[in-house]
């Protein structure tokens, strides 16, 4: 059991962070009936916009100036986590204003815009930032490695954890507590009838695609880290999130993060055993769970099945 530890942990920290990029995900396809390509794109968009919040910064040569260094990382990392995903958030905005043209349309209009979307941000990246790996810097207090229970930990993978369960659990208890959370799941279920009670439904998809785009942004700023920065970084995400909607079901919260969390159980176990199956493994666990509830573990009928 302690040696089968570190990749339950590793698959938790890897499932909380799937869940982060699925929550906004889900929220774009249940609210608009839209599935966002362009997500793994606005994924890889915060991460590098972080990149250029946060700088790189010479090796201090004296402990003085290392102290100093380490504190202006720390600042601008955090910096990079207020403002990074405000301007995904923004660069989603103007991708939900050139989606407008499509609604009411067949979904294919929507799916090949976003897929467009999702080549020029791709490659507006490419020219900003260049083609090569990047190496996006986090502070000194969460670099490392720790001693828990005679094995050694990833200081910044407790830290990635903390943080996607607190930024699920303040996104929960959005949705859950406050008005416009509310108005957020109507709209998730029938957009139509949200409209029909007064409220102005292209404010709601505007809101709604920007806050999808931001949590992209936010989960990339915490997962580069360990998967690492580059242009098409994107897809490697856009594909597991688009599974643990299908595996949570369409438009459900709740559904997200229980999928969220059990693609990233099993990605973990699945390396501790076979290393070559881990990513296989959530392709199996999908056809498994979708053979027995083709509407996923928490789904509901959609426009999507049609």
């Amino acid at each position: 059991m302690i040696q089968l530890l570190p990749h339950i942990f590793n698959g938790l920290t890897l499932g909380l962070l799937f869940a982060l990029i699925a929550l906004g995900f889900t929220l774009i396809v249940g609210v608009m009936e839209v599935i966002n390509l362009a997500h793994g794109s606005l994924f890889a968009l915060g991460a590098y916009f972080a990149l250029t919040l946060i700088g790189v910064d010479p090796i201090a040569d004296t402990a003085v100036g290392r102290w100093w260094l380490d504190q202006a990382i720390e600042i601008r990392y955090l910096t990079a986590l207020v403002f990074a995903p405000l301007l995904a958030g923004l660069v989603g905005m103007i991708l939900e204003i050139c989606l407008r043209p499509t609604y009411g349309k067949a979904p294919l209009y929507g799916l090949l815009l976003t897929f467009g979307a999702a080549l020029v941000i791709e490659e507006a990246i490419r020219v900003v930032w260049g083609s090569g790996e990047q190496y996006l810097q986090i502070p000194p207090a969460i670099n490392g490695a720790t001693i828990f229970l005679g094995t050694i930990f990833s200081k910044y993978k407790f830290f990635a954890a903390a943080f996607s369960a607190l930024a699920v659990i303040g996104v929960w208890l959005f949705l859950e507590k406050t008005k416009y959370g509310a108005i957020i799941k109507a709209g998730a279920h029938d957009s139509e009838m949200v409209r029909a009670l007064g409220y102005d439904l292209t404010k709601l998809r505007l809101f709604v695609f920007g806050f999808g785009a931001a949590l992209a942004g936010l989960a990339g700023i915490i997962m580069v880290p360990i998967w690492g920065l580059r242009p098409h970084v994107g897809i490697d995400v856009v594909i597991p999130a688009f599974l643990i909607i299908a595996l949570g079901g369409v438009g459900s919260f709740e559904g997200a993060i229980v999928a969220s969390l059990l693609v990233g159980l099993a990605v973990g176990i699945t390396g501790a055993y076979a290393s070559a199956w881990s990513m296989m493994s959530m392709y199996i666990l999908l056809i498994l769970v979708l053979g027995f509830r083709a509407r996923g573990l928490f789904g509901k009928a959609s426009a999507l099945e049609n």
